[in-house]
């Protein structure tokens, strides 16, 4: 009796969470899209893969120490 319990449980939990996903706003593939390319390019001087970070600016620099052998 008690897994007849459990299952209707579970069916109910998931009709619920059914209806909880009618209700969710989607929204277009391509609008998404779209907005996603229009931030990549608004961003892209910033952004150092795209754009090289100046030698002076760059905390990652090799620093050329001078190492001499007597």
């Amino acid at each position: 009796m008690s897994n007849n319990m459990a299952k209707i449980t579970e069916a109910r939990q998931a009709v619920e969470q059914l209806r909880m996903e009618v209700n969710i706003d989607r929204m277009q593939v391509s609008v998404v899209v779209s907005d996603i390319l229009s931030f990549c390019q608004s961003h892209s001087p910033a952004d150092p893969l795209v754009s090289p970070i100046p030698s002076a600016e760059n905390p990652f620099r090799e620093k050329h120490l001078i190492c001499a052998v007597l």
